[in-house]
């Protein structure tokens, strides 16, 4: 089974940006559709963003215009770019994809 292995999270203030990374081993990745999660203390995961195979990309409605979710095929990786980030988003972000175990994730934070 394919795993997952994010990167790029830290400690920002609010405004700033970071760049998040995950590749992936052992999978067809540019067979999949791949989603980046989040996860934060007391609250529910939720669904960040998403990118299919053919670079169609979706978003929650929190983060549409200041996240980029982007694929790179070649270097099985995917990337979501934060821009403007927020103390609400502060979390563990992993990506997912059907048949792939969940990664440790990458620790965002943001302070007022």
């Amino acid at each position: 089974q394919g795993q997952f292995v994010e990167s790029g999270g830290g400690t920002v203030h609010a405004g700033g940006s970071l760049r998040l990374s995950c590749a992936a081993s052992a999978i067809s990745f540019s067979l999949n559709v791949i989603g980046w999660n989040r996860r934060a203390p007391g609250k529910e995961r939720e669904r960040v963003a998403t990118i299919t195979t053919d670079n169609t990309t979706y978003y929650r409605d929190s983060v549409e215009g200041r996240f980029t979710i982007s694929r790179d095929d070649a270097k099985n990786t995917a990337y979501l770019q934060m821009n403007d980030l927020k103390p609400e988003d502060t979390a563990v972000y992993y990506c997912v994809a059907s048949g792939v175990s969940e990664g440790r994730g990458t620790q965002v934070t943001v302070s007022s």
